[in-house]
C-alpha cells in the first residue's frame, strides 16, 4: 500500500484494490485509486508471476468473476501468496456499472471497474476450493473444452463434404472418434470422483432423479453452482443468469431478456431443458404451454431452463427426488 499523498496525512495509507478481468488466453489487472493496468498470459509461469506482483503491492482485496473454469488458475496462484481474492457475480458488477454511467464494455473498462467494486461494495474473500473439487471443475471444465472441439470438426466435415475429393475428410472423421472416445473417457472420470466422494454423492443422486437432468449437467452443478439448494429460487436463477430482466419505463414495456450469470452452468442447463421439454412430464407441459401462447422455441426453452434449475434447488433444499406431478382430478 502506498503512502498519501500532498494534502493527505502523510502517516495514512492508500488502500489499493485489484481487478481482474479473466479470459482464455489472457487476464487484464488495473489497481484502484492509481487506475494503472497490465495484461498478461495465463500459462503457469506468468500467473506466478502476477501473483507475486501483486502481493508485492500488498493491496487490500483482489476481484475477479467466475468464467467457467477459466478463473480457477488464477485463484489458485494467488491464493499461493495468500492474497485476499473474491469471486463477484457478473450481474452485480454489470449493475454498479451502469449505475456509475459505464455503458461500454472492454476488458480494461471490466478490470478497472472490478477494482472499483471492490473498494465500494462488501466483498467476501472466497474459498479456495479443495483438491477434490479442483478436480472435479478441471474435468468438467476439459469436458466442455471436448465438446467446443467435436463441434468444430463436425462444422469441417459437413462443409468438406461439399467436396466429392476431398483429402481431409477421413482425417476430420478419424479426430472426431478419437474426441468422441475421450469424451466417453472424460465422463466415466467424472461419475467414478463424484462416486467416490461421499459429499456429492446424495446431491448427485437427487439431481439424477429429475427427467432431463444427466450425469454431464450434474457433474457441472456440482462444480460450478456449489450454491445450490441454500439460495431462494429468485436467487438461484439470477446467479445461473435465467432470471428474466424487466425493460420498462412508463407506459412502455420492453422484451424481458436474461444476461450475466454463470454461462457454462447456464450453457448445459440449456441443452438440458432441450432433453427435459420432451422426457420430463412437468416440463413437456410447461414447454408446449408457452409455445402455444406464442412464445419462441428459444424463449420456451429459456423458461424451461429457469424452471428446471428452481425444481433442482427446491429437491436440493428438502432432500427430497423428483416425483411426477399427479395427473388432474375431474
Amino acid at each position: 500500500m502506498r503512502k498519501a499523498g500532498a494534502g493527505g496525512d502523510p502517516h495514512a495509507e492508500v488502500r489499493m484494490f485489484v481487478g481482474i478481468d479473466v479470459a482464455k488466453a489472457t487476464v487484464v489487472v488495473a489497481l484502484h485509486p492509481s487506475g494503472e493496468t497490465w495484461t498478461t498470459g495465463t500459462s503457469a509461469k506468468e500467473l506466478r508471476a502476477l501473483a507475486r506482483r501483486l502481493a508485492a503491492l500488498r493491496p487490500a482485496h483482489v476481484v475477479l468473476e467466475p468464467t467457467g473454469g477459466y478463473e480457477l488458475p488464477v485463484l489458485m496462484a494467488l491464493g499461493a501468496q495468500a492474497l485476499p481474492v473474491s469471486l463477484v457475480a457478473p450481474a452485480r458488477v454489470r449493475e454498479y456499472a451502469r449505475s456509475h454511467g459505464q455503458f461500454a464494455k472492454t476488458d480494461v473498462l471490466d478490470a478497472r471497474m472490478l477494482a472499483r467494486f471492490a473498494a465500494e461494495r462488501p466483498v467476501q474473500a472466497v474459498t479456495l476450493p479443495d483438491a477434490a473439487h479442483r478436480t472435479l471443475m478441471q474435468l468438467v471444465a476439459r469436458r466442455r473444452q471436448l465438446d467446443e472441439m467435436l463441434v468444430a470438426e463436425r462444422l469441417r466435415l459437413d462443409q468438406q463434404r461439399l467436396f466429392p475429393d476431398s483429402p481431409v475428410v477421413a482425417d476430420i472423421e478419424e479426430t472426431i472418434a478419437f474426441l468422441e472416445a475421450k469424451g466417453r473417457d472424460l465422463d466415466r472420470q467424472l461419475q467414478a470422483h463424484i462416486a467416490a466422494h461421499p459429499q456429492w454423492r446424495e446431491t448427485a443422486a437427487l439431481l439424477r432423479s429429475v427427467p432431463g437432468i444427466g450425469p454431464v449437467t450434474v457433474a457441472t452443478l456440482l462444480a460450478f453452482l456449489p450454491e445450490l439448494g441454500t439460495l431462494s429460487r429468485r436467487e438461484i436463477a439470477a446467479l445461473v443468469g435465467v432470471a428474466p430482466l424487466a425493460q420498462d419505463s412508463g407506459a412502455w414495456h420492453g422484451r424481458r431478456h436474461i444476461r450475466g450469470g454463470r454461462a457454462d452452468v447456464r450453457r448445459v442447463l440449456y441443452m438440458a431443458a432441450l432433453t427435459a421439454a420432451h422426457h420430463n412430464p412437468a416440463l413437456k407441459a410447461f414447454y408446449a404451454r408457452l409455445r402455444a401462447r406464442g412464445k419462441t422455441a428459444k424463449q420456451a426453452l429459456t423458461a424451461c431452463s429457469r424452471k428446471l434449475i428452481v425444481v433442482c434447488n427446491t429437491i436440493l433444499k428438502t432432500k427430497q427426488p423428483w416425483q411426477a406431478p399427479r395427473p388432474a382430478t375431474a
